[in-house]
């Protein structure tokens, strides 16, 4: 009796647990989001070029991207649930460097460590909403990201009302931030060891149920590039968006940061609310239909952002961040399920390419921004968009019901 209530409870959500891990997602890309936040501070304090900064972010984001599905295929082969406080741990130490770097390259030193705390991070964070998620896999998958994606939010605000009131060393606040995420790892780890250990016992392997149907390899990889193609135009647009688009409101529209910061925490306010309602949505009328719908609407806004008056600009961010992000967890599902037995390896590969994607294009917007200037810029990332309309070429998927434990 009690085997069967062990093996019945693998397809119950773990609803503290799946909070949890999104909050602590949330926590860790709040790290993160102290990058970006930091540019107009590093600007002015460092002297930095917008070329510069857009190296820092590429050294971040392209740290954690290539480390994400590495660490993602080990864990599919091994999982290891103090991997998560561990990653934390470094985010940590790199926050505190972070806050006392005195010049260019000790910027970067840290931003990179903190990158490989992110890249530990993402794909165990990943598989423990898996385990947590029971038959609520779009459900899950959502809480996971719209925490990730609302610590990403807090970019603007952290900008606006901790680093340019108290400058490069304001970073320091959010030592805090990893520690209170360290603390929380731990004891989901501990719950992520005893699923492991329950698996073990039981013989039994939560696996992942595909929607997409049986498909060659051939037609796996094709899907796969396609998918990647979709995250590369996404990501790229969101870049320029949430690191460079201040520098466009404050010299076409002569804002000031703490305002200018204000819209762009708009657009990705509304990105984490479009990444909540996209899983669910997707279980309910398919993860294609989710991924093109994101792609065709914010199309014709993308074109018209630049040259909009500013009255506009705040219902065109919105928008455009709702729709764009509706997405973002269900690009990582629809992965997941074309390579069903690589939870980890998929995770790691889509999130991190997001994050390869964005640090590249980091570097091409600010080398645009330093050659062209800043508004010929802004157009020509505003057709970024279009290159997403590959995922009309998406295979359909099914709606499916559960996942299912199999022995």
């Amino acid at each position: 009796m009690a085997t069967t209530k062990k093996s019945q409870s693998f397809n119950n959500p773990v609803y503290p647990i799946m909070f949890a891990i999104g909050g602590c997602h949330l926590l860790n890309d709040t790290l993160q989001a102290v990058i970006p936040a930091m540019f107009p501070v590093l600007e002015k304090e460092r002297g930095l070029s917008f070329t510069q900064l857009g190296f820092i972010f590429f050294s971040l984001n392209m740290v954690a991207s290539v480390l994400q599905p590495v660490v993602g295929y080990f864990s599919d082969r091994k999982p290891m649930p103090y991997a998560l406080p561990i990653g934390m741990t470094f985010s940590l130490i790199g926050m505190a460097g972070l806050s006392i770097a005195p010049n260019y390259w000790l910027i970067l030193l840290a931003v990179i460590i903190l990158g490989f705390g992110s890249a530990v991070f993402h794909p165990e964070g990943s598989r423990v909403s898996f385990l947590a998620a029971g038959s609520k896999r779009g459900l899950s998958q959502s809480i996971y990201q719209v925490g990730g994606n609302s610590g990403q939010a807090l970019a603007p605000l952290i900008s606006a009302f901790v680093l340019v009131p108290l400058g490069q060393k304001g970073a320091a606040v959010f030592i805090v931030v990893a520690a209170v995420g360290i603390i929380i790892l731990s004891k989901i780890s501990a719950w992520y060891k005893r699923q492991l250990e329950l698996e073990k016992e039981n013989n039994r392997k939560k696996v992942l149920l595909s929607s997409i149907g049986d498909l060659t390899k051939k037609q796996i990889t094709i899907a796969l590039i396609l998918l990647m193609v979709i995250i590369f135009a996404r990501s790229f647009y969101v870049t320029n968006v949430t690191s460079f688009y201040i520098f466009h409101l404050m010299d076409h529209y002569g804002l000031k940061i703490e305002t200018g910061q204000l819209y762009i925490f708009l657009f990705m306010a509304l990105g984490a609310a479009g990444t909540f309602f996209g899983g669910p949505m997707a279980d309910r009328i398919g993860r294609k239909k989710v991924i093109v719908l994101s792609l065709l609407v914010p199309l014709p806004l993308c074109l018209l952002l630049p040259h909009v008056p500013l009255w506009s600009v705040g219902v065109l961010l919105a928008v455009i961040g709702f729709f764009i992000m509706l997405s973002f967890s269900v690009t990582v599902i629809y992965a997941q399920e074309l390579v069903p037995s690589k939870i980890g390896t998929m995770a790691g590969l889509t999130v991190g390419l997001a994050f390869g994607m964005g640090a590249i294009g980091a570097v091409a917007i600010g080398v645009l921004m330093d050659t062209i200037g800043i508004y010929p810029t802004m157009v020509i990332a505003s057709f970024l968009p279009f290159i997403g309309l590959v995922g009309l070429a998406l295979p359909r998927d099914q709606k499916i019901t559960a996942d299912a434990p199999s022995s």
